[in-house]
């Protein structure tokens, strides 16, 4: 194909797809088809018209050697008649009709060879279109399935540094940091507690410690030592009052 064949069917691609890209390849494969199309319309045409000539040259010879005969049954009676004269024009004028049978005859066999040679390329070029057709249909797929992967490719390209993915990793960065402090202010509570029950617990012996320096301080017994050492009068009645507080003490912890 030469270089004006190819711009032209690039400029016709352009007028016909209505379309800015002239390298588009569906574009160009449609284009393509048309002119094969066209090509087939004028074959076609060309076929035709070669068969028509074929049948009028059938026609001119069938007519000469019908003429041919008549001329030679014209000899014959002429001859009978006794006029050789006429007789004589009679196979001359067979004679012209005869070479006009013979070449028309070697006009017709070519014709019918050119006949022949067109209907075999006009059906090939039909098996032509048919494989056209088929293929650019698959060539259409491929090529839309390229340009899907084409963006594809470019999205997930730009998924890395876009704002989206950043603000993705902004936001896990930030829900990591407050899982830490949420952490920690538990770990931090726990120890609190701790502390507190520690103090609580620690506290009797405190106040037990504070009660007998104020009872050194003012000479009286400290409170451990009455307790440990009471009186023989008082004895009874101290059990007495302990064995009431302590079952007042249970019978307080069983209605909680």
């Amino acid at each position: 194909m030469g270089l004006f064949d190819r711009v032209s069917r690039v400029v016709r691609a352009n007028l016909n797809a209505a379309v800015s890209s002239a390298e588009d390849p569906e574009k160009i494969l449609e284009q393509a088809l048309i002119d094969m199309q066209e090509d087939l319309v004028q074959l076609r045409q060309a076929v035709a018209s070669a068969i028509a000539s074929q049948k009028r040259m059938q026609q001119q010879y069938n007519q000469a050697q019908s003429e041919a005969n008549n001329w030679q049954q014209r000899a014959q009676l002429a001859l009978q008649k006794g006029d050789e004269n006429l007789a004589r024009e009679a196979l001359n004028r067979k004679k012209v009709q005869l070479d006009t049978a013979n070449a028309l005859k070697t006009q017709l066999d070519q014709q019918s060879g050119t006949v022949d040679t067109l209907k075999r390329n006009l059906i090939a070029l039909e098996g032509k279109i048919s494989e056209a057709k088929t293929k650019k249909d698959m060539l259409r797929a491929r090529a839309s399935a390229a340009k899907a992967n084409e963006q594809l490719q470019s999205t997930l390209g730009r998924v890395g540094t876009s704002t989206a993915a950043g603000a993705f990793e902004r936001m896990e960065e930030k829900i990591l940091q407050m899982e830490a402090r949420s952490q920690a202010a538990a770990e931090i509570a726990g120890t609190e507690l701790e502390a507190q029950f520690a103090a609580l617990e620690s506290g009797s012996d405190v106040d037990a410690e504070l009660a007998a320096m104020k009872a050194q301080l003012t000479g009286a017994p400290a409170p451990t030592e009455q307790a440990s050492l009471p009186s023989s009068e008082s004895g009874t009645s101290n059990d007495a009052a302990v064995d009431a507080e302590l079952e007042a003490l249970k019978t307080q912890l069983d209605q909680l």
